[in-house]
């Protein structure tokens, strides 16, 4: 299952990846995240960062590490994590666009194996949350990149 969201930010690219990447204090940024503990820093760049993030799903606190598997200073990062048989990748892009950047959110879940792949039958039902949850993450940035 694949959920996007974006918005446009009035901001520069490096406000936006200054403040997408800010994993340490991204529970101060972002709504939805309740704690990061930082697990493993790169000696430079994003690439290699690993983190633990709690967010509260369906009213239980939910835990999942993280890691950035590529990225490119001021344009994109990829992370993925791995949870109960599923592979959850997400893409987070910023795009030159003439006036506000555009800031987008790609989600993608793939269940790893036969179990996992019974189990994401009814996720489809979840998309609208998903993509809600998704949009609000975004407009947080949006908002910090916005108030400076």
């Amino acid at each position: 299952m694949i959920v996007e969201a974006q918005v446009t930010i009035n901001g520069t690219k490096a406000a936006v990846w200054a403040a997408l990447t800010n994993i340490e204090n991204a529970a101060q940024i972002i709504s939805g995240i309740d704690k990061v503990e930082v697990i493993e820093k790169p000696a430079n760049g994003i690439i290699g960062l690993r983190w633990r993030e709690t967010r509260m799903l369906f009213g239980k606190p939910a835990t999942v590490e993280k890691r950035v598997i590529a990225g490119a200073e001021n344009e994109f990062y990829t992370t993925e994590a791995r949870d109960g048989g599923f592979l959850f990748t997400t893409y987070h892009r910023i795009a030159d666009h003439e006036g506000p950047l555009i800031l987008r959110s790609i989600h993608e879940t793939k269940p790893q194996g036969f179990m996992a792949s019974l189990k994401a039958i009814p996720m489809i039902f979840f998309k609208g949350m998903i993509k809600k949850a998704i949009l609000q993450d975004l407009n947080d940035t949006k908002s910090v990149v916005e108030r400076g």
